[in-house]
């Protein structure tokens, strides 16, 4: 046991250094921190629209109300397909299927809740890439068969530029800040420490959603403002002050 022991020590000693310990230092900052939060917004006209819509049937067994949907909405999606957009761009957002009542007391009629039959529902995600015909796509919906319409909402398909030009102009004004701070305390230079960024790209400052019934036969195209939307970055940026 004795040899044993021996053994383990001597074989312990002979090993590196490094495998026994290890070592961690850490320099803290010892000059004054200036920790600023700078946002900067950048506004582009977008060139994509989101827009959902759908179709709703009744009838009175639930196989029916399916059939007789699944039928419009292939219709609804031909016709999407026949306008040009691509099939990536339309996506089944919901299905359902519930049983209908008619809650209302009529005289004559017994108390409780009435059915009336079952109501389907299949809603489809569409994304326009052309802004200039959103409108006539939403008429072309409803005349395709669709009952409901949702937005539409805009946005920039690839939001990275106006990210980037947000990012540099965000960090350029976080330094003047700094340099500011350095000078009106006394001291000669602000020097970065850390940087940390949140960013939203390429939506709306404010998404409004809206649902609207349009009429098949209506003459006239349906109005769209695309407006503009906005990315923006937020930095939290450090800046240590030296002398």
């Amino acid at each position: 046991m004795k040899s044993a022991l021996a053994l383990m020590a001597l074989g312990a000693a002979a090993l590196p250094v490094a495998a026994l310990a290890q070592t961690s230092v850490t320099i803290a900052e010892t000059a004054p921190v200036v920790t600023l939060n700078v946002t900067e917004s950048v506004e582009a006209a977008p060139d994509v629209a989101t827009v959902g819509t759908g179709v709703q049937t009744r009838a009175q067994t639930a196989q029916a109300a399916m059939q007789d949907n699944a039928a419009k909405t292939e219709k609804l999606i031909a016709a999407l397909a026949k306008a040009g957009i691509a099939k990536k761009d339309i996506q089944t957002s919901g299905i359902n299927l519930s049983a209908q009542y008619d809650y209302s007391n009529r005289d004559g009629q017994p108390e409780g809740p009435r059915f009336i039959g079952y109501e389907a529902s299949n809603q489809l995600t569409v994304k326009l890439r052309d802004i200039k015909t959103v409108g006539a796509s939403l008429d072309a919906m409803v005349a395709a068969g669709a009952t409901n319409i949702n937005g539409p909402s805009f946005s920039i398909d690839d939001p990275a530029p106006m990210l980037m030009q947000a990012r540099g102009t965000a960090l350029k004004s976080a330094q003047r800040q700094a340099d500011f701070y350095a000078q009106a305390a006394g001291y000669r230079s602000a020097r970065l420490v850390s940087i940390s960024e949140s960013n939203s790209g390429g939506q709306p400052p404010m998404p409004m959603m809206a649902t609207a019934r349009f009429k098949a036969d209506a003459a006239p195209t349906t109005p769209v403002e695309p407006g503009q939307v906005s990315a923006s970055v937020t930095l939290t940026v450090q800046y240590a002050l030296e002398r």
